[in-house]
């Protein structure tokens, strides 16, 4: 005879475990599933826990909170984009962070292309831009862009009605409880994406529009810290170039350099004709006008390994690629390496852990951007970023050597290694004779004073984009 149902024991034994119980109600809720999912992700207790907390406040769908939610339209789009070297900001993705905007390395595009065939993902003031495909959830004002900045497909241009402050928007975005949700509405294919119907349906609790001011007032506030760290960054830089005679440097136009067989392949080994264009001459000859040493005798490089995506994980040891930091820093990874890879190379994943002040130092992809790091790392990075340790910090400061690895000085010389090719490889023979200008100790300090104010200000704003983050949670959870 069969026992009577017990639903409190029933969900006892639910307890620990990754399932969720659904009504058949809720799977037919259009409002909620359009696509009519049942798979599991999209059911996952995260989600359904977090969501029960935002229904429990005033709530309201993004689409009808916003005036417009557009991106720039058809991929077949993207067979008109040329870029150029001096235009407007095109922003990818990887240019948008949470609450942050890097729109200083963004590619460029013409004036008349952003305000004409891509009128639609013009960044506008005070619009919310949101990344819907690759990496997923990234939120940022549109606050001070340049003029005529626009954005790719990836990312969802958001116009806020009245009732909902952008700046609130974007910071809810970001926390737990937003990204929870574009999370839950992301389709895995090929390439993880949100369509612009599902953006509509994301649930935005609708605080009191005086709160909203307050994560604004924020906001605003580490943005204006994160601008004052950036204005030490350049006068670092604006010091390098005057201490080194390059302040005015305008690289040679000249398309042609006659060259001797002996001159060029017997001495270089390359016989392209980029390589040998005048303005790599020049500024290497400016250079050599001081002090200077080789890169191999002012560090010790260190190759990082490559696993392969079948000891990617979710959780684990972090791993670091190309695209997860710059010059300014480093932002979470989206790989992680599986505890099966990590338990098995126990020693190596430690020995490959950079330490305090290693400079990390790309040669794939986006070739020669250097990171100092200020405190010995928990993570490994991929195969295509170098370890540097300075040898001697008597003659050259690690703070003073970053800057000019990410200067003018060395990105023509990466420039001018590493090009030609449709994936840029910077070999690590050819880096290791990178010229380096060693500028009078007194003038290194003076840089390195200035860039590590630079980067406290720069860890202040951060943490206020933080605080402006948890004082929305908290605020939810009430």
């Amino acid at each position: 005879m069969s026992s009577p149902f017990n639903e409190q024991k029933y969900k006892g034994l639910l307890e620990g475990l990754e399932v969720s119980e659904v009504k058949l109600s809720e799977l037919l809720n259009y409002e909620d599933n359009e696509n009519f999912r049942i798979d599991s992700d999209f059911f996952k207790k995260e989600f359904v826990f977090l969501e029960t907390a935002i229904k429990k406040t005033e709530w309201d769908y993004l689409g009808n909170l916003s005036k417009t939610i557009v991106n720039f339209g058809a991929y077949s789009l993207c067979n008109f984009i040329e870029f150029v070297d001096a235009g407007v900001p095109y922003l990818n993705v990887a240019d948008i962070k949470e609450n942050i905007i890097n729109w200083e390395n963004a590619k460029k595009i013409k004036k008349e292309l952003s305000l004409g065939m891509l009128h639609k993902s013009l960044a506008i003031e005070n619009q919310v831009l949101l990344t819907i495909a690759g990496t997923i959830g990234n939120a940022s004002v549109a606050y001070k862009l340049p003029q005529f900045t626009n954005s790719n497909q990836a990312i969802a241009n958001i116009t806020t009605k009245d009732t909902l402050n952008p700046f609130y928007l974007s910071t809810y975005l970001n926390s737990r409880f937003g990204k929870s949700q574009t999370k839950k509405l992301t389709i895995s294919s090929v390439q993880p994406n949100i369509l612009l119907t599902q953006v509509k349906r994301i649930k935005i609790p609708v605080l009191p529009l005086h709160f909203q001011g307050q994560v604004e007032k924020m906001v605003k506030n580490a943005h204006s810290i994160r601008e004052q760290s950036q204005q030490l960054y350049r006068q670092a830089e604006e010091l390098l170039l005057k201490t080194i005679g390059l302040s005015d440097f305008k690289p040679s136009q000249e398309g042609k350099n006659i060259k001797s067989f002996k001159e060029s392949f017997l001495s270089t080994g390359r016989l392209d004709a980029e390589y040998y264009q005048p303005k790599y001459e020049e500024i290497i000859e400016k250079i050599k006008e001081q002090p200077h040493e080789l890169l191999v005798n002012l560090v010790s490089i260190t190759k990082s390994i490559e696993p392969g995506s079948d000891f990617y994980d979710e959780v684990g040891v972090p791993f670091v690629r190309v695209a997860d930091y710059n010059k300014f820093g480093m932002s979470a990874p989206d790989k992680y390496l599986s505890d099966i890879f990590c338990q098995a190379n126990t020693e190596l994943i430690e020995n490959l852990k950079p330490k305090e002040e290693t400079i990390l130092f790309t040669k794939d992809g986006s070739v020669g951007n250097a990171y100092m790091l200020r405190e010995d790392a928990n993570f490994i990075t991929s195969g295509a970023v170098l370890h540097l340790t300075v040898k001697n910090k008597k003659r050259i400061l690690p703070e003073y050597l970053t800057l000019v690895l990410n200067s003018q000085v060395v990105q023509m010389q990466a420039e001018r290694d590493a090009g030609g090719s449709i994936i840029l490889h910077w070999r690590v023979s050819e880096i290791e004779n990178v010229v380096v200008p060693v500028v009078d100790y007194s003038i290194q300090q003076q840089i390195a004073g200035l860039i590590e104010e630079s980067f406290a200000l720069r860890k202040e704003s951060e943490q206020l984009l933080e605080e402006a983050k948890g004082m929305v949670e908290r605020e939810i959870e009430k």
